[in-house]
């Protein structure tokens, strides 16, 4: 197997791994390895140095210039953590209606047309319209009184 060769067969095992494992790293050096490989085959180098010297080259250019663009092409633009409170949390302080009567602090109630299960220290009634207090994930808190937001 020649060096060339070698090149170009770990480029693309390092593109492969990319595939499985999305950091947007491994295939900038597997672009590298196999520009090096392909310059090596076509005789632009041939000292081991000047091997070492054209990958780290190339994948540093690479990885500076194409990984930021690289990632949102894989990964997508998604939001900041910081920028919007998650969704749940945006619920609090929704209006809802009480699907069915409330039996020992346990129901069910409407909220933007989606039917929950739900919790009160009252005894709600169905039909009247309740306040979201809080969300514990898939259960909302609900109260006749509306929170101070």
């Amino acid at each position: 197997m020649t060096a060339a060769l070698l090149w170009i067969l770990v480029g693309i095992i390092l593109i492969i791994t990319e595939l499985l494992v999305t950091g947007i790293v491994a295939v900038f050096f597997g672009i590298a390895a196999i520009i090096t490989g392909l310059l090596l085959q076509v005789g632009l180098i041939e000292a081991l140095a000047l091997q070492y010297t054209v990958f780290g080259v190339i994948s540093a250019a690479t990885l500076v210039l194409a990984r930021k663009r690289m990632t949102r092409w894989f990964k997508g633009n998604t939001k900041d953590r910081t920028e919007a409170s998650p969704t749940f949390q945006q619920d609090i302080g929704e209006r809802a209606t009480v699907v069915n009567d409330f039996h020992h602090g346990s129901g069910r109630v409407t909220l933007n047309g989606v039917s929950w299960t739900a919790s009160s220290a009252e005894e709600l009634k169905a039909g009247e319209a309740v306040w979201v207090i809080a969300n514990e994930g898939i259960r909302l808190i609900v109260s006749r009184e509306r929170p101070i937001t």
